[in-house]
Protein backbone atom coordinates (compact mmCIF):
# COMPACT_ATOMS: atom_id res chain seq x y z
CA UNK A 1 0.00 0.00 0.00
CA UNK A 2 0.84 3.40 -0.53
CA UNK A 3 0.33 6.27 1.27
CA UNK A 4 0.39 10.25 -0.21
CA UNK A 5 0.82 12.94 2.41
CA UNK A 6 0.30 16.26 0.89
CA UNK A 7 0.95 19.33 3.42
CA UNK A 8 -1.62 22.21 2.25
CA UNK A 9 -1.36 25.99 3.07
CA UNK A 10 -3.13 28.54 0.98
CA UNK A 11 -3.51 26.18 -2.21
CA UNK A 12 -6.75 26.72 -3.84
CA UNK A 13 -5.72 27.66 -6.86
CA UNK A 14 -3.78 24.21 -7.27
CA UNK A 15 -5.45 21.26 -5.40
CA UNK A 16 -8.03 20.16 -8.09
CA UNK A 17 -5.10 20.33 -10.97
CA UNK A 18 -2.50 18.62 -8.72
CA UNK A 19 -5.38 15.92 -7.50
CA UNK A 20 -5.86 15.19 -11.22
CA UNK A 21 -2.04 14.84 -11.94
CA UNK A 22 -1.52 12.87 -8.79
CA UNK A 23 -4.53 10.18 -10.28
CA UNK A 24 -2.72 9.48 -13.42
CA UNK A 25 0.01 8.23 -11.59
CA UNK A 26 -2.07 6.28 -9.08
CA UNK A 27 -3.75 4.85 -12.08
CA UNK A 28 -0.48 4.14 -13.47
CA UNK A 29 1.31 2.11 -10.38
CA UNK A 30 -1.99 0.12 -10.10
CA UNK A 31 -1.75 -0.06 -6.07
CA UNK A 32 -4.02 0.10 -3.22
CA UNK A 33 -3.57 3.71 -1.70
CA UNK A 34 -4.53 6.77 0.49
CA UNK A 35 -3.92 10.69 0.06
CA UNK A 36 -3.97 12.38 3.33
CA UNK A 37 -4.07 16.07 3.19
CA UNK A 38 -2.81 18.19 6.26
CA UNK A 39 -4.42 21.06 6.14
CA UNK A 40 -1.84 23.47 7.91
CA UNK A 41 -4.70 26.12 9.42
CA UNK A 42 -5.49 27.84 5.46
CA UNK A 43 -7.19 30.73 5.72
CA UNK A 44 -8.64 30.17 2.10
CA UNK A 45 -11.26 27.62 0.38
CA UNK A 46 -8.58 24.99 0.52
CA UNK A 47 -10.13 22.94 2.95
CA UNK A 48 -13.48 22.93 1.06
CA UNK A 49 -11.94 22.26 -1.86
CA UNK A 50 -10.37 19.55 -0.41
CA UNK A 51 -13.80 17.92 1.33
CA UNK A 52 -14.92 18.44 -2.52
CA UNK A 53 -12.35 15.76 -3.75
CA UNK A 54 -12.49 13.66 -0.61
CA UNK A 55 -16.77 13.22 -1.69
CA UNK A 56 -15.20 11.38 -5.04
CA UNK A 57 -12.44 9.78 -3.74
CA UNK A 58 -13.17 7.58 -0.73
CA UNK A 59 -9.17 6.73 -0.32
CA UNK A 60 -8.69 10.64 0.71
CA UNK A 61 -8.20 11.59 4.09
CA UNK A 62 -8.41 15.20 5.49
CA UNK A 63 -6.89 16.24 8.58
CA UNK A 64 -7.47 20.13 9.07
CA UNK A 65 -5.25 22.00 12.24
CA UNK A 66 -7.58 24.84 13.70
CA UNK A 67 -4.44 27.06 12.71
CA UNK A 68 -1.07 27.10 11.31
CA UNK A 69 1.43 25.25 12.60
CA UNK A 70 4.32 24.31 10.34
CA UNK A 71 5.44 22.31 7.71
CA UNK A 72 7.06 19.64 9.93
CA UNK A 73 4.34 19.22 12.42
CA UNK A 74 1.91 18.92 9.39
CA UNK A 75 4.71 15.72 7.78
CA UNK A 76 4.64 14.20 11.51
CA UNK A 77 1.48 14.17 11.79
CA UNK A 78 0.83 12.87 8.40
CA UNK A 79 3.63 10.11 9.27
CA UNK A 80 1.56 9.10 12.17
CA UNK A 81 -1.83 8.19 10.10
CA UNK A 82 -0.38 6.92 7.06
CA UNK A 83 -0.72 3.27 6.95
CA UNK A 84 1.08 2.45 3.74
CA UNK A 85 4.37 0.42 3.67
CA UNK A 86 5.69 3.07 1.54
CA UNK A 87 5.03 6.62 2.22
CA UNK A 88 5.61 9.46 -0.41
CA UNK A 89 5.60 13.28 0.20
CA UNK A 90 5.02 16.26 -2.15
CA UNK A 91 3.84 19.39 -2.09
CA UNK A 92 0.07 20.90 -3.87
CA UNK A 93 2.04 24.04 -5.51
CA UNK A 94 3.01 21.52 -8.95
CA UNK A 95 6.44 23.02 -8.58
CA UNK A 96 7.61 19.24 -7.85
CA UNK A 97 5.39 16.99 -10.23
CA UNK A 98 3.58 13.54 -9.18
CA UNK A 99 5.09 11.85 -12.84
CA UNK A 100 8.18 11.67 -11.03
CA UNK A 101 7.01 9.61 -7.91
CA UNK A 102 7.57 6.53 -10.11
CA UNK A 103 11.08 6.99 -10.36
CA UNK A 104 11.27 7.78 -6.75
CA UNK A 105 9.34 4.79 -5.96
CA UNK A 106 11.94 2.70 -7.98
CA UNK A 107 14.70 3.79 -6.14
CA UNK A 108 13.46 3.09 -2.51
CA UNK A 109 12.85 -0.83 -3.66
CA UNK A 110 15.59 -1.60 -4.13
CA UNK A 111 16.42 -1.26 -0.22
CA UNK A 112 16.74 2.92 0.00
CA UNK A 113 14.61 3.95 3.46
CA UNK A 114 14.31 7.56 2.20
CA UNK A 115 15.01 8.84 -1.32
CA UNK A 116 14.87 12.44 -2.01
CA UNK A 117 14.30 14.08 -5.40
CA UNK A 118 16.82 16.72 -6.30
CA UNK A 119 15.75 19.88 -7.99
CA UNK A 120 19.02 19.56 -10.54
CA UNK A 121 17.59 22.03 -12.35
CA UNK A 122 15.39 24.06 -10.16
CA UNK A 123 12.85 26.55 -11.45
CA UNK A 124 13.06 29.23 -8.33
CA UNK A 125 14.10 32.84 -8.46
CA UNK A 126 17.81 33.30 -8.37
CA UNK A 127 17.67 34.43 -4.68
CA UNK A 128 15.97 31.43 -3.54
CA UNK A 129 18.67 28.83 -5.58
CA UNK A 130 21.76 31.20 -3.96
CA UNK A 131 20.45 30.48 -0.78
CA UNK A 132 19.64 26.89 -1.29
CA UNK A 133 22.88 26.04 -2.59
CA UNK A 134 24.43 27.69 0.49
CA UNK A 135 22.53 26.00 2.58
CA UNK A 136 22.82 22.73 1.17
CA UNK A 137 27.05 23.57 1.48
CA UNK A 138 27.12 24.25 4.63
CA UNK A 139 25.35 20.97 5.28
CA UNK A 140 27.36 18.53 3.35
CA UNK A 141 30.46 20.24 4.77
CA UNK A 142 29.05 19.86 8.65
CA UNK A 143 28.09 16.19 8.13
CA UNK A 144 29.52 14.86 5.31
CA UNK A 145 26.29 13.71 3.40
CA UNK A 146 26.92 14.01 -0.31
CA UNK A 147 23.07 15.17 -0.72
CA UNK A 148 22.95 17.97 -3.87
CA UNK A 149 19.05 18.84 -2.65
CA UNK A 150 18.05 18.52 1.22
CA UNK A 151 15.06 20.20 1.04
CA UNK A 152 13.02 18.48 -2.07
CA UNK A 153 9.40 17.90 -0.84
CA UNK A 154 9.38 15.29 -3.09
CA UNK A 155 10.52 11.80 -0.90
CA UNK A 156 9.49 8.45 -0.82
CA UNK A 157 10.06 6.86 2.78
CA UNK A 158 9.76 3.31 3.61
CA UNK A 159 7.16 2.96 6.66
CA UNK A 160 9.54 2.62 9.39
CA UNK A 161 11.72 5.39 8.40
CA UNK A 162 8.91 7.97 8.15
CA UNK A 163 7.62 6.73 11.53
CA UNK A 164 10.59 6.87 13.72
CA UNK A 165 11.22 10.91 12.44
CA UNK A 166 9.52 13.15 14.80
CA UNK A 167 9.96 16.91 13.35
CA UNK A 168 9.14 20.43 14.98
CA UNK A 169 10.15 23.92 13.78
CA UNK A 170 11.95 23.90 10.48
CA UNK A 171 13.61 20.35 10.73
CA UNK A 172 11.65 18.99 8.09
CA UNK A 173 14.45 20.81 5.80
CA UNK A 174 16.91 18.11 7.79
CA UNK A 175 14.81 15.30 7.13
CA UNK A 176 17.68 12.97 5.28
CA UNK A 177 20.12 13.72 8.17
CA UNK A 178 18.21 13.05 10.51
CA UNK A 179 17.20 9.67 8.53
CA UNK A 180 20.78 8.88 8.37
CA UNK A 181 21.68 9.68 12.02
CA UNK A 182 19.12 7.16 12.77
CA UNK A 183 20.77 4.49 10.62
CA UNK A 184 18.33 4.77 7.38
CA UNK A 185 19.46 4.03 3.90
CA UNK A 186 19.20 8.00 1.78
CA UNK A 187 19.86 8.75 -1.35
CA UNK A 188 18.48 10.90 -3.97
CA UNK A 189 17.46 10.96 -7.85
CA UNK A 190 17.10 14.20 -9.89
CA UNK A 191 13.44 15.01 -10.83
CA UNK A 192 11.75 17.52 -12.69
CA UNK A 193 10.97 21.16 -10.99
CA UNK A 194 8.56 23.79 -12.79
CA UNK A 195 8.43 27.09 -12.18
CA UNK A 196 5.50 28.88 -9.71
CA UNK A 197 2.39 29.20 -11.23
CA UNK A 198 -0.08 28.89 -8.48
CA UNK A 199 0.16 30.69 -4.85
CA UNK A 200 3.05 33.03 -3.43
CA UNK A 201 6.16 31.17 -1.99
CA UNK A 202 5.60 30.30 1.84
CA UNK A 203 9.55 31.35 2.38
CA UNK A 204 11.32 34.75 1.30
CA UNK A 205 14.96 36.00 1.98
CA UNK A 206 14.31 35.84 5.24
CA UNK A 207 14.68 32.08 4.99
CA UNK A 208 18.04 32.20 5.34
CA UNK A 209 17.90 33.88 9.15
CA UNK A 210 15.47 31.19 9.82
CA UNK A 211 17.41 28.45 9.00
CA UNK A 212 20.32 29.63 10.35
CA UNK A 213 19.08 28.77 14.38
CA UNK A 214 17.20 25.69 13.19
CA UNK A 215 20.73 24.45 11.71
CA UNK A 216 22.45 25.31 15.03
CA UNK A 217 19.99 23.12 16.90
CA UNK A 218 20.05 20.18 14.53
CA UNK A 219 24.49 20.14 14.57
CA UNK A 220 23.83 19.83 18.43
CA UNK A 221 21.10 16.78 17.93
CA UNK A 222 22.64 14.95 15.98
CA UNK A 223 26.33 15.46 17.16
CA UNK A 224 25.55 16.00 20.93
CA UNK A 225 22.09 14.87 21.64
CA UNK A 226 23.10 11.61 23.17
CA UNK A 227 26.68 13.18 24.69
CA UNK A 228 26.13 16.60 25.46
CA UNK A 229 28.39 16.64 28.00
CA UNK A 230 31.39 16.52 25.02
CA UNK A 231 29.88 19.84 23.75
CA UNK A 232 29.39 21.40 27.30
CA UNK A 233 32.10 20.39 28.62
CA UNK A 234 34.73 21.12 26.17
CA UNK A 235 33.37 24.87 26.26
CA UNK A 236 33.08 25.06 29.91
CA UNK A 237 36.51 23.15 30.37
CA UNK A 238 38.03 25.80 27.50
CA UNK A 239 36.88 28.54 29.64
CA UNK A 240 38.01 27.37 32.99
CA UNK A 241 41.33 26.82 32.06
CA UNK A 242 41.63 30.20 30.93
CA UNK A 243 40.32 31.57 33.87
CA UNK A 244 42.64 29.29 36.00
CA UNK A 245 45.47 30.52 33.92
CA UNK A 246 44.86 34.01 34.29
CA UNK A 247 44.31 33.47 38.21
CA UNK A 248 47.50 32.08 38.53
CA UNK A 249 49.54 34.58 36.57
CA UNK A 250 47.92 37.02 38.75
CA UNK A 251 48.80 34.88 42.09
CA UNK A 252 52.53 34.85 40.53
CA UNK A 253 52.48 38.91 40.64
CA UNK A 254 51.10 39.16 43.66
CA UNK A 255 53.32 36.62 45.71
CA UNK A 256 56.24 39.28 43.50
CA UNK A 257 54.61 42.17 45.95
CA UNK A 258 52.33 43.73 43.65
CA UNK A 259 48.33 44.83 44.10
CA UNK A 260 46.12 42.89 42.18
CA UNK A 261 43.43 43.53 43.82
CA UNK A 262 41.87 46.34 41.66
CA UNK A 263 42.62 44.77 38.57
CA UNK A 264 39.94 43.73 36.27
CA UNK A 265 42.12 40.56 35.01
CA UNK A 266 41.07 39.45 38.52
CA UNK A 267 37.23 39.78 37.96
CA UNK A 268 37.48 38.33 34.61
CA UNK A 269 39.84 35.44 35.99
CA UNK A 270 37.26 34.28 38.22
CA UNK A 271 34.43 35.00 35.63
CA UNK A 272 35.60 32.54 33.24
CA UNK A 273 35.94 30.20 36.22
CA UNK A 274 32.86 30.84 37.46
CA UNK A 275 31.28 29.96 33.75
CA UNK A 276 33.43 27.45 33.01
CA UNK A 277 32.35 25.40 35.87
CA UNK A 278 28.49 26.37 35.07
CA UNK A 279 28.31 25.31 31.72
CA UNK A 280 30.92 22.02 32.39
CA UNK A 281 28.15 21.00 35.17
CA UNK A 282 25.61 22.02 33.00
CA UNK A 283 26.57 19.34 30.09
CA UNK A 284 26.76 16.76 33.04
CA UNK A 285 23.14 17.40 34.39
CA UNK A 286 22.00 16.82 30.88
CA UNK A 287 23.91 13.58 30.42
CA UNK A 288 22.46 12.42 33.36
CA UNK A 289 18.89 13.12 32.28
CA UNK A 290 19.29 11.79 28.88
CA UNK A 291 21.39 8.55 30.80
CA UNK A 292 17.91 8.42 32.89
CA UNK A 293 15.64 8.64 30.18
CA UNK A 294 17.29 6.44 27.57
CA UNK A 295 17.15 3.73 30.63
CA UNK A 296 13.37 3.98 31.66
CA UNK A 297 12.80 3.69 27.30
CA UNK A 298 14.67 0.84 27.15
CA UNK A 299 14.00 -1.03 29.94
CA UNK A 300 10.28 -3.23 29.05
CA UNK A 301 8.37 -6.04 30.98
CA UNK A 302 10.82 -8.57 28.84
CA UNK A 303 13.76 -6.87 29.97
CA UNK A 304 16.08 -4.68 27.51
CA UNK A 305 14.91 -3.69 23.97
CA UNK A 306 17.20 -2.53 21.28
CA UNK A 307 15.74 -1.12 18.19
CA UNK A 308 17.65 -4.53 15.81
CA UNK A 309 16.98 -4.48 12.25
CA UNK A 310 16.69 -8.33 11.89
CA UNK A 311 16.77 -11.57 14.34
CA UNK A 312 17.25 -15.19 13.13
CA UNK A 313 14.60 -16.02 16.00
CA UNK A 314 11.02 -16.80 15.42
CA UNK A 315 10.15 -13.49 15.22
CA UNK A 316 11.52 -10.11 14.09
CA UNK A 317 12.35 -7.59 17.02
Amino acid sequence: MLSFIVPVLNEEESLDLFYKELQKVILQLKEPYEIIFIDDGSTDNSLNILKKLAKEDRQIKIFSFRRNLGKSEALTYGFIKAQGDYIITLDADLQDKPIEIPKLLEKARTGIDVVSGWRKNRKDKSKMKIISRLFNFLIAWLFNLRLHDLNCGLKVYTKEAAKSLRLYGGLHRFIPILACEQGFTVDEVIVEHAPRNYGKSKYGFSKLWKDLPDMFTIVFLVKYGKRPLHFFGIIGGTLAFIGILILSYLTMLRFMGQTIGGRPLLFFGMLLVLAGFQIFFTGFLADLMINISQTKELVGKDGLHFPVKYSSEKHLL
